[in-house]
């Protein structure tokens, strides 16, 4: 399957009237159909209709819907999880990931169509679930754990695994970031989201248990 670049997903995100590549109006057509209807309930004769094309042409760039599904999603999650290891590489302190979590949040809000396919659809499809891990999580905690070496390296987090700690960061900022009560729930006001992005940043940083 063709690799869908993050430049690619980006310009679609920002300029979907003017970009004039089949494929890529195949992919923001599936994007917001499958937020909209679920991967269950939009067929390839919707696809292609939303994305302008016909549906022979739709299987002359995928090989099924699940492909479709995949690319969204796959890149969704490399577009989410690489802005949020840029910004942590990049910020002032490392003791500021609440504020690094909350913008983040607050960015991925911007983006409910995305989360809801990433999200939502990876968990009913393992072949979803798959692709993500190997083309995206093994990828990032790559990433988070040269990050967090080097705060370890400079006395900033105390000795441990980074491997491991990558992993417990990037899984807490999932589960917890994706909550119905902040990303998902329209409703959410700023308040709940900042309590939740300093509540992650708290127990990631000092842990739960009261010092002796």
């Amino acid at each position: 399957m063709q690799t869908f670049s993050q430049q690619a997903w980006r310009e679609i995100r920002q300029n979907p009237q003017t970009e004039d590549d089949t494929r890529t109006k195949i992919l923001q057509a599936a994007l917001q159909l499958f937020a909209k209807r679920g991967y269950e309930g939009t067929t390839t004769k919707d696809l292609a209709k939303s994305a302008g094309v016909a549906e022979g042409t739709l299987f002359r760039h995928f090989s099924n819907k699940k492909a479709i599904l995949i690319e969204v999603a796959t890149a969704g999650w490399v577009d989410i999880l690489t802005d949020l290891l840029t910004e942590l590489s990049e910020m002032g302190s490392y003791k500021a990931v609440s504020q690094v979590m909350r913008r983040r949040m607050l960015n991925m809000r911007k983006n409910g169509d995305l989360m809801k396919v990433c999200f939502v659809e990876a968990q009913y499809h393992p072949e979803l679930r798959e692709s993500i891990q190997a083309e995206v999580i093994d990828k990032m905690t790559d990433v988070a754990e040269a990050f967090f070496e080097t705060a370890m390296d400079k006395g900033i987090y105390r000795r441990m695994n980074p491997k491991i700690v990558a992993k417990v960061f990037l899984g807490i900022f999932a589960i917890a970031g994706f909550s119905e009560e902040t990303i998902m729930n329209p409703d959410a006001s700023p308040k709940a989201m900042q309590e939740m992005a300093e509540g992650i940043s708290d127990i990631f940083l000092r842990g739960v248990l009261q010092n002796d």
